[in-house]
């Protein structure tokens, strides 16, 4: 035992010693493996996106690990930031749209029970599956607008895709989102753009909102608490939002501010 004890002292007192080269060489070994990652999803991201027949969804490891660095640009973080807000802890969410299930893993996963995260697009949801598994969430392929998964959720999120359906569509869709949050106090969550001047960003887009209240008019017949706020960029103009009958971030009853 006083042997054992000896050399761990030993080993401490060297690494101790060491400690200034090994960071010396960790911090080159990582800036290296940083560049060349950067340069990797730089190629991916030219061969995604630079040649025609775009995907429906986005790989947001080429933010994570190429667009943040170029751009300096942190929005693509806000939607997971603003939804995370009205998460329920250890409870049940479904995400709609979930596209490559960057959020559902990086966002909501670790404070939730469970995470049933669904698309129509057979793409992301095998990019969501090979590139943010993980164990409580679940990818499914289904379009919601016949097919959304049944269930009592504490937190629906619709995070982008809002402006992927017709009008008609999007009151449907918030039909069913309603009969599904549990006893009708869950939250929704979610973000959009507003429409540019110049016309819709996308081609995939059906319908682009003109402002915040062009937005909030879709969930007041439905929820009695509604929130759409906005953060402006030079590129975009985000939306996002909370609804419910039950208690959103920020109004009197949130737990979590102090007013």
């Amino acid at each position: 035992m006083r042997i054992k004890n000896l050399l761990k002292k030993t080993q401490r007192k060297v690494l101790f010693i060491l400690k200034p080269i090994l960071i010396w060489f960790f911090e080159i070994e990582t800036s290296f493996l940083k560049s060349l990652t950067a340069y990797s999803y730089k190629k991916l991201f030219w061969a995604t996106w630079g040649i025609a027949g775009n995907p429906e969804c986005f790989d947001h490891h080429i933010d994570l690990f190429y667009l943040w660095q170029k751009t300096k640009n942190s929005l693509w973080l806000e939607r997971g930031v603003f939804g995370s807000l009205a998460i329920k802890r250890n409870g049940k969410i479904l995400e709609l749209a979930c596209g490559d299930g960057f959020n559902s893993r990086n966002f909501y996963s670790h404070i939730s029970d469970s995470v049933i995260a669904v698309d129509f697009d057979k793409y992301a949801i095998r990019l969501a599956k090979r590139k943010n598994k993980t164990e409580n969430v679940s990818y499914l392929l289904a379009d919601i607008r016949t097919a959304m998964p049944d269930g009592d959720f504490d937190n629906i999120v619709w995070d982008a895709a809002i402006e992927h359906f017709t009008e008609n569509e999007i009151d449907n869709i918030l039909k069913d989102i309603k009969k599904r949050l549990y006893e009708k106090k869950g939250v929704l969550s979610g973000y959009t753009i507003v429409e540019k001047i110049e016309g819709k960003s996308l081609s995939q887009h059906e319908y682009e909102f003109k402002n915040m209240a062009d937005l909030k008019r879709f969930f007041t017949p439905y929820f009695k608490n509604v929130i759409v706020f906005e953060t402006i960029f030079p590129e975009r103009h985000n939306l996002y939002f909370w609804a419910s009958d039950g208690t959103i971030p920020f109004s009197s009853e949130w737990e979590h501010w102090i007013k």
